[in-house]
């Protein structure tokens, strides 16, 4: 990938910048697309003098799209939203993305989809990331698709989140205590996106499930990060019925699409994943503790008080 150009699409986002990382150190030249290229300038760094460009664009802005990917040798499609316009950014700006890609002369797309996606699936997140699936195989056949799970890392909103919740009070709501997931680093990810690129003559075409090596339930997620934390809350599991009018109420930290999300396991079962792309996957409890220990009553110092 040495002096290749590929464009990051929200390469400024939690994974962008991990992708980034990895593409700068094989030596390819980086172009930052996304609404507002200064959210990204932290990138500057990573790269050397004249590595990594940054121009503005959105993938529901066709024109914007076009002028991003010219004379590119290879795309990446990071946008995405958890929440909102799932059709407009999911669906049909992959679809942007993807005929974009095609107009310029573009020889690889890696896109990212997610492991839920499903024209069935309860939620409309899930719906919407399979329709942007099929828009970019219909546009560009020979694109990854990268399906993740829930992604980890350093700077997530998933370890974080529920980690900074465990400490709030006594006693803690599980939400869908039963469902399986297969939480994945965030690095193992860049590096799929690395390998797929390298060698696009076994990648093309693929679709790639990225997932962890520890499938875990809500409640065992939670139970794990109390004993990380040094926290030890009593854990109220709560029925679904209550789980849902609680994802239906204004200000709770769970949307109602969310809530539908969590009705189906999030997993990977025999589909092919980081293995197939040379990428032993890396377990939660091997590196997520240092970046938790933040959440500890006495930080770095907890165990030495105690």
């Amino acid at each position: 990938m040495k002096d290749k150009l590929i464009v990051l699409i929200g390469g400024g986002g939690f994974v962008g910048r991990y992708v980034a990382q990895e593409l700068l150190a094989a030596g390819a030249r980086l172009r930052i697309a996304q609404r507002r290229p200064r959210d990204a300038w932290f990138l500057k760094p990573l790269g050397g003098l004249g590595q990594t460009q940054f121009v503005a664009a959105d993938v529901t802005q066709p024109e914007t799209i076009a002028a991003a990917v010219a004379g590119a040798d290879a795309v990446v499609n990071l946008a995405g939203v958890l929440k909102g316009d799932f059709d407009g950014v999911n669906g049909a700006g992959a679809q942007t993305v993807a005929a974009a890609a095609r107009a310029a002369g573009v020889a690889s797309l890696v896109h990212f989809s997610a492991l839920g996606a499903a024209d069935d699936s309860a939620s409309a997140y899930g719906r919407s990331k399979a329709a942007g699936e099929a828009a970019v195989r219909q546009a560009f056949p020979e694109a990854v698709i990268l399906r993740p799970s829930f992604v980890f890392g350093r700077e997530d909103a998933f370890t974080n989140r529920f980690a900074a919740m465990l400490g709030m009070g006594p006693v803690v709501p599980v939400l869908r205590a039963g469902v399986r997931f297969q939480p994945v680093y965030v690095v193992d990810v860049a590096r799929a996106v690395a390998a797929a690129l390298a060698a696009p003559e076994k990648s093309a075409g693929q679709t790639y499930a990225l997932a962890g090596p520890d499938t875990l339930t809500m409640a065992a997620l939670l139970h794990w990060l109390a004993g990380a934390t040094g926290h030890r809350p009593a854990f109220a599991e709560l029925p679904d019925p209550l789980g849902a009018l609680i994802a239906m109420l204004p200000g709770t930290p769970i949307t109602r699409d969310q809530w539908r999300m969590l009705l189906a396991d999030n997993v990977a079962g025999d589909a092919p994943g980081l293995a197939a792309l040379g990428i032993v996957a890396t377990p939660l409890a091997s590196v997520a503790p240092a970046w938790l220990v933040r959440y500890r009553r006495n930080g770095r110092f907890a165990r030495l008080a105690a």
